[in-house]
């Protein structure tokens, strides 16, 4: 069938045993004197340049006469000569990526999103395009579906055949699942929304859908509304490990370990389980914070090279601090928990040094350099704009409550962003939010900003938290393992080597040595490889032990191998740092601060409606 658009794309998982994508892209009316046409070097939501091109194998163009000169301009980018009539590209791509941001495809399934497959058409980039997704061949290939909220065109829900975008934007912004996958169903707010699961699993559909609806809802009530949406769809990819989201304006993309997803009779909710739940309400709040609020500078979007701003500590800090928010204010999580994990959000900042070289709004500016291209050094040298600015988030919200006698919090200023930004489609400025923040709280916030968004000195969740109720502390870390969160186990003075391990075959592998530590004192450095402490072998599973058996002060010798050399080294352990942040309720907390932190954490009022209706539509 032809479709009348200027662009008009086919995708087929062509050979999926060697990881192949066949596209094609016909452009009706190329420029006659020559048709740029380039592949994004990043995806929006992830701001590291990856370079998609790599993946093209091959290309090839021709028009109504025959073959066409293409001439590669730079890394991503061709010009095909002059033409007659219609030009057409034809092209493979390797997609072998098992993660939430390109393309993977095998026998099992086929996923991709837009913006590492399809070609963009250099000025034609706001033209309607039609898009064909065609099956593999093959007989095993029979019952697979196709799961996108890409807008069908001739194509049957959840089938092969004819897709459109209004532009390429639009066809880059709605990533696509094709599997013999698990489908259930609900709907929030008035619109449809589905749960894919791609991958062997046992998962309790019925409760999942029942609490993402929940969360959903929740998300909605804040806000008030839904942005323009015809269905939205969870895409989840369950593997044996893995984790990572990515959000897109109807859909995310979701990877995740089975063992994170809830099974039958299985009634508690499992810490890998909540975890899973932050994600999808992580994601889903992107809905309207980056995917209709979103920086000036990414309207449009420039997907040929770096696009900066300063603001994505709160665009991805925001979304960090609600997403948990929301699993407490859907009933999902207790007070207790939902403290916890505010604990060990503020433990992760609160274990690097970094926080006190980058401030969070250079981390938002060099995310492409530093953020998303983190090295050994790291906890060292970088803060993060999604922990940090969550933080930031929280001690905003906490600001404007108190300024403005609890009526007013952050959720207005949300709200305010998607009134007169999302909605209408403007850029945020640069600044603008900090700007709204003090308008709302009715005080100049500048000093505020200056000190903990641009400066690097620690947010004071101490005294913010204290009107709640709530108390903050800090205390060393019992072991490796200890996530913050929750009191001491025991009243001792745990000692600490100041490093990071991961499991190698030969021994305790460093994967970070801290700032001022006494492994860096003693010359110890990331890779090397600890055998033995004092004679004695170690390795990942127990060295933590063999250090925690020694008091502070005491010395040690560790051998490690450096590449191939066998090294000796004179440690002084030390009592480790006051960096494990705990965040507890005041049991003398009196009723007014009861009352506001009840009302901070309400839980919304999402009960008995139409909208919360679950279907299972399909297990597989």
């Amino acid at each position: 069938m032809i479709i009348p658009f200027d662009i008009q794309y086919t995708i087929k998982p062509f050979m999926p045993e060697a990881h192949l994508y066949q596209v094609t892209c016909k452009i009706n009316k190329p420029d006659p004197t020559g048709q740029a046409v380039y592949m994004p070097a990043w995806i929006p939501g992830s701001y590291m340049i990856r370079d998609f091109a790599k993946n093209i194998v091959q290309i090839r163009a021709s028009d109504s006469k025959g073959h066409v000169d293409m001439e590669k301009l730079d890394k991503q980018t061709w010009l095909c000569a002059t033409c007659s009539g219609s030009l057409t590209l034809e092209y493979e791509i390797y997609a072998w990526d098992l993660s939430v941001r390109t393309a993977h495809l095998d026998t099992s399934h086929a996923y991709y999103n837009g913006s590492s497959v399809f070609l963009a058409v250099k000025d034609q980039e706001q033209q309607a395009c039609a898009i064909e997704i065609r099956p593999p061949e093959g007989k095993q290939y029979s019952d697979w579906r196709v799961a996108t909220t890409l807008p069908r065109n001739a194509a049957k829900l959840y089938g092969f055949g004819g897709y459109q975008a209004k532009d390429y934007d639009e066809l880059i912004d709605h990533p696509v699942e094709m599997a013999d996958f698990t489908l259930a169903s609900f709907e929030a707010g008035g619109i449809h929304h589905d749960i894919i699961i791609t991958g062997k699993h046992r998962t309790d559909m019925d409760r999942l859908s029942t609490d993402l609806q929940k969360i959903c809802q929740t998300h909605i009530n804040m806000f008030g509304e839904l942005p323009q949406l015809e269905r939205y769809m969870f895409l989840t990819m369950a593997v044996g490990s893995g984790y990572g989201g990515l959000e897109h304006r109807s859909s995310t993309s979701l990877l995740c370990s089975r063992n994170d997803l809830p099974l039958e009779n299985q009634n508690e909710s499992t810490t890998e389980y909540v975890t899973f739940l932050g994600l999808c309400s992580h994601e889903y709040f992107h809905t309207w914070n980056i995917k209709q609020i979103k920086p000036a500078v990414f309207m449009p979007y420039n997907l040929q090279q770096e696009s900066y701003t300063k603001q994505l500590w709160a665009f991805e800090g925001f979304t960090s601090y609600y997403d948990d928010l929301g699993l407490i204010r859907s009933g999902l999580i207790k007070t207790d928990q939902y403290l916890e994990l505010l604990g060990q959000m503020a433990t992760r900042v609160w274990r690097g040094t970094g926080r006190f070289k980058q401030s969070t709004a250079e981390s938002s500016f060099d995310a492409w350099t530093k953020f998303y291209k983190q090295d050994e050094n790291a906890p060292n040298a970088i803060t993060s704009y999604y922990t940090k600015g969550a933080l930031l988030a929280l001690a905003l919200d906490m600001l404007i409550q108190k300024h403005t006698a609890y009526e007013k919090s952050l959720d207005d200023l949300m709200r305010h962003l998607w009134q007169h930004y999302g909605k209408p489609q403007i850029g945020v400025p640069e600044a603008e939010i900090e700007k709204i923040a003090s308008k709302i709280a009715g005080v100049d916030l500048t000093d505020f900003f200056a000190r903990h968004l641009y400066g690097t000195e620690d947010i004071p969740l101490s005294n913010l938290l204290v009107d709640m109720g709530l108390q903050f502390i800090l205390r060393p870390a019992e072991n490796m393992e200890d996530k913050g969160g929750k009191a001491a186990k025991t009243n001792q003075s745990p000692v600490s080597i100041g490093a990071r391990f991961t499991t190698h075959t030969n021994g305790a592998l460093i994967s970070n040595v801290f700032d001022n530590s006494p492994a860096q004192s003693a010359g110890l450095s990331a890779d090397d490889i600890i055998i033995a402490i004092d004679g004695l072998k170690v390795d990942k599973l127990n060295i933590d032990k063999i250090i925690a058996s020694y008091t502070p002060g005491s010395n040690i010798i560790a051998h490690a191998f450096r590449r191939d050399e066998l090294m000796e080294f004179l440690v002084i352990l030390q009592v480790s740092e006051n960096n494990t942040c705990v965040i507890t309720i005041d049991n003398n907390a009196s009723e007014e601060q009861i009352r506001r932190r009840e009302s901070w954490l309400k839980c919304s009022n999402n009960q008995g409606t139409e909208d919360q209706k679950i279907k299972i539509q399909t297990v597989h």
